[in-house]
């Protein structure tokens, strides 16, 4: 019974640990409840070409499916979809051209909230490469994504998954 309680703790311990020390992002309390995600359209394998095609380079070369690979770090806080709950942290439709901390019922760090800039590519590379470096004070528990290609890789997928559309 002893070793079923110690595994229990310890799986409690490590999902609290994936997500932060207990004083992460967390929506608003005194928001109400998200609705429930309309379906979400599927894109076609053609479209996600077209898409990636558009970007500017290095992100029309990037490789999606290690994007995707690489966002599954990023699953159990944050939501993609067009209408899609905030979790952990905001949902992250439309964050291309969004302002910084603007997701409304999210409740943002006092770091973000005052952030002054708008989610570009670049922006959130750098973001991505050491959040906290970028932004101190912000409350994301998240230690980056250090290596370059994987960088590249998911602000394309994401850029392909997230309703950017070409200027």
């Amino acid at each position: 019974m002893r070793t079923i309680r110690t595994i229990a703790l310890v799986g409690a311990v490590t999902a609290l640990a994936s997500c932060g020390s207990g004083d992460e992002q967390t929506p608003d309390e005194t928001a109400a409840p998200p609705a429930p995600a309309p379906e979400a359209r599927v894109l076609t394998d053609e479209e996600r070409a077209a898409i990636l095609a558009s970007l500017p380079a290095p992100y029309s070369e990037a490789d999606t499916e290690n994007g995707r690979r690489v966002f599954a770090r990023c699953r159990s806080c944050h939501t993609l979809p067009e209408g899609g709950p905030n979790m952990t942290g905001p949902n992250l439709w439309g964050v291309f051209g969004r302002q910084a901390g603007s997701v409304e019922g999210y409740n943002y760090s006092p770091a973000l909230r005052e952030a002054n800039f708008t989610w570009t590519a670049e922006q959130l590379d750098q973001w991505l490469n050491d959040p906290r470096g970028f932004l101190p004070g912000n409350k994301m528990s998240f230690a980056g994504v250090r290596d370059e290609t994987d960088r590249r890789d998911l602000i394309a997928w994401l850029k392909v998954e997230t309703g950017y559309t070409p200027e």
